[in-house]
């Protein structure tokens, strides 16, 4: 068969570039490893959170935002400090993104069919300087009917296509080589595996049945990143974060191993920034897991206490949902892989939602009804069943109870009453006065004058240990894998470069093993809604840069 582009990976960016390329006329040719139930890959987990910038959903809730304040944030976030090589095109791809992101994003998605819930999440708050890390204003978009929802227009683009006989998509399909004729990419050879009945995100089996051989035109690598190879992981986990963790959860599944990237290195394509990578601090585990190690975030509003291992309280501006690399630094230096939550009832009705399509059942069902139901007493009901069934929960009346229960589920007996029942008290003494020197009670009560966090995402500021606010809750954090910032240096079309600079000959890439863009759009942080989003904007420019390219 006479393909023109080959494409390696179905996941979001995969079947953004085949749409496009598809759309343009190209016979494209889709591969993925894994069954045809994983379509979609990662983006189908996701939230489906987007960062957008000065949106029709920001200045409904009152938020002004400008491209100039997302590119002033994205710069602090990002500290990019290897313009010179590895950080050059990142940063070309950074600027061109924000560009998208105040631009056409919206309405391009909207021509498609998304649609998105009214009130704009403030994820990575920052708690620095103007011009550091973090989110200047609330930016992160859920998409209505989470990350399903963002993958259906994509995945039914390709399917209109492959009746139309311009794509020829195949699962069980392992991509092993790159072929290359005088250092140009024209194919790939691999294996065909069994079928495989596993849901998605479940193990598939590696048993070969066969091989196979394909030649393109152009190779376009979309294939993820290495969230679900702890080993590559460690052997990549940067010195600034402290000794890698010893323990962690798996916020993807197994089959996100990065193996593509030394297929495709091994052609030519020079992999940068193997040292930047994005793994949040807040992972609880599954009690009901898809995957092996199965790890799914919280996403914290802003009031529980944080605690280290021993029980020592983090300092500014180490809150829940401002910092997440920096706090990981913190906890990756206490010598200790988890930490602690300290909050009440009042707190985890109000502030506490869980990471995942699957975990947010009414946006993602669409279900009006049961997106109105969060405003009622009691938490919602997936985190309800962590709180009952989860390993990592314990509640209690009292915080002597407490504490014991905490010893109790580590063994390591770390935990001394009196020097927590210090520091809450000192915390909630602050609490008498409007005005206050704890940086984290001035943060929530500032985070109540935007509506939208008044509205659903913080509680009105409390004492932890009046009863009246109870039961105590305690939740214990496991670091849980996620993304790859680093990965295969593209230049503005997607062409994949060589470590002399120039682009490898017929070899694309787009999305995670990119590094979102240019082998690391983001630098050396994210501000939050820029992995879908970097799939989509990588696989489109990609796509449609080989379109005309081969015309």
């Amino acid at each position: 068969m006479n393909f023109d582009v080959i494409v390696v990976g179905a996941g979001l960016a995969g079947l953004v570039a085949t749409a496009e390329l598809a759309d343009a006329g190209k016979k494209v040719l889709l591969l993925d490893q894994e069954p045809e139930s994983n379509i979609g890959g990662q983006a189908w987990w996701s939230f489906g959170g987007l960062f957008l910038v000065d949106s029709p959903e920001q200045r409904r809730i009152g938020i002004k935002d400008s491209k100039e304040l997302a590119w002033q944030d994205w710069l602090g976030a990002a500290g990019f400090d290897r313009e010179d090589d590895e950080d050059y095109w990142g940063k070309k791809w950074a600027e061109a993104y924000v560009d998208f992101a105040a631009g056409e994003k919206r309405e391009w998605l909207y021509a498609m069919g998304v649609r998105f819930f009214p009130v704009v999440g403030w994820a990575e708050r920052g708690g620095y300087l103007a011009e550091g890390h973090g989110n200047s204003v609330p930016r992160f978009h859920i998409v209505w009917g989470t990350g399903p929802g963002i993958v259906k227009p994509f995945e039914e683009r390709v399917r209109k296509e492959i009746k139309n006989d311009l794509v020829d998509y195949r699962p069980r399909h392992r991509v092993n080589e790159l072929i290359t004729d005088n250092g140009t990419v024209f194919g790939v050879r691999g294996n065909i595996l069994v079928p495989s009945s596993a849901l998605r995100g479940e193990a598939s089996s590696r048993e070969v049945a066969g091989d196979f051989e394909f030649h393109s035109k152009a190779v376009m690598v979309t294939s993820g990143g290495i969230g679900g190879n702890h080993e590559l992981i460690r052997k990549n986990w940067p010195v600034r974060l402290g000794k890698p963790p010893k323990n962690m959860v798996s916020g993807v599944p197994e089959h996100v191993d990065g193996r593509m990237l030394a297929i495709t290195e091994k052609a030519g394509g020079r992999i940068v920034n193997r040292d930047r990578m994005w793994h949040y601090t807040e992972g609880i585990k599954n009690w009901d897991p898809v995957w092996p190690n199965h790890g799914i975030r919280i996403l914290p509003g802003p009031s529980s206490l944080w605690l280290d291992a021993k029980g020592r309280r983090f300092p500014a501006p180490n809150f829940p949902g401002f910092d997440t690399l920096g706090t990981l630094e913190a906890i990756q230096a206490t010598g200790y892989d988890y930490s602690w939550f300290i909050l009440t009832q009042k707190i985890i009705e109000k502030e506490f939602a869980l990471s995942g399509s699957e975990q947010n059942p009414d946006l993602t069902g669409k279900s009006i009804k049961k997106v109105l139901s969060r405003v009622l007493p009691g938490p919602t009901a997936p985190v309800k069943a962590f709180m009952d069934k989860g390993e990592d929960f314990i509640i209690a009346n009292t915080l002597p109870e407490l504490i014991a229960g905490m010893n109790k589920l580590t063994g390591d007996n770390l935990l001394n009453l009196s020097d927590i029942e210090r520091q809450i008290r000192a915390r909630d003494r602050e609490m008498d006065n409007q005005f206050t020197k704890d940086l984290q009670i001035t943060a929530l009560r500032g985070a109540r004058k935007y509506l939208g966090d008044k509205l659903i995402r913080v509680a009105p500021p409390h004492k932890i240990l009046d009863p009246k606010n109870g039961p105590l809750i305690a939740v214990r954090l496991n670091i849980v894998s996620r993304k790859t910032l680093g990965g295969l240096q593209t230049d503005l079309s997607g062409r994949v470069l060589s470590s002399s600079g120039g682009p490898v000959p017929g070899l694309y890439a787009a999305g995670e093993v990119s590094g979102f863009g240019g082998g690391g759009v983001h630098g050396y942080r994210s501000l939050e809604g820029t992995f879908v989003g970097g799939c989509l904007f990588t696989g489109r420019q990609a796509g449609r840069a080989l379109a005309r390219e081969l015309d």
